[in-house]
């Protein structure tokens, strides 16, 4: 049977609505009927689209997860400079994660609240996003662009760094997304081209 546009409507609701309060409140403490209360509905109505709370939970991870991973390769589209791609990643990144805010702020906090394996394919797309990164970084330091370090963990390091600010971005602050991506993107490629002490390597 095909999905009528109210139907898509109200399903992209109860997801807005659960993002507002699963960022606001936490996934736990975020019961159905108030989702449901939210979009005017019924609860039982939400189980229609969502057979539970759970699997909101899941959709909204990984749609962000697929959208992040979606932005990552339109900022690389056409950029061939190994150091330009790290520029446009790490802005890209986060650009992202400031623009929308409440999404990642989950993404990052309530994993706890998947199954086994819906976190098991969470993880997976997020494993593959690290890699880019982490080729990246490799690819940098093979050209003598970038100063040799353990890859893995400068990229947990980079990609840690450019998430945090999902947690305190103020969107009415006094500082845009682009000026703070760039403030970012400045601190990092310096670090990657000047190198970091290597005991410090890590961060």
């Amino acid at each position: 049977m095909p999905v009528s546009d109210s139907m898509l409507k109200t399903k992209h609701n109860i997801k807005n609505i659960a993002i507002g309060l699963f960022y606001k409140k936490g996934y736990f403490a975020t019961s159905i009927s108030e989702i449901a209360n939210g979009c005017g509905i019924r609860k039982a109505s939400i189980y229609y689209h969502y057979p539970s709370k759970e699997d909101l939970l899941f959709s909204i991870l990984s749609e962000t997860m697929t959208c992040l991973m979606d932005h990552l390769h339109n900022s690389l589209a056409g950029i061939e400079d190994t150091e330009d791609r790290m520029r446009a990643a790490v802005r890209g990144h986060v650009q992202f994660h400031l623009n929308r805010q409440k999404e990642n702020f989950i993404a990052n906090s309530e994993l706890r609240g998947l199954t086994r394996e819906h976190c098991r394919i969470i993880v997976k797309k997020r494993d593959a996003y690290e890699k880019i990164f982490q080729g990246l970084i490799q690819q940098g330091i093979k050209q003598g662009v970038f100063h040799d370090c353990d890859i893995k963990i400068l990229s947990y390091a980079i990609l840690t760094l450019c998430t945090s600010g999902a947690s305190w971005f103020n969107p009415g602050g006094r500082l845009t997304v682009d000026e703070i991506a760039g403030i970012y993107e400045t601190f990092i490629l310096n670090g990657l081209k000047q190198g970091f002490e290597r005991r410090s390597c890590g961060f």
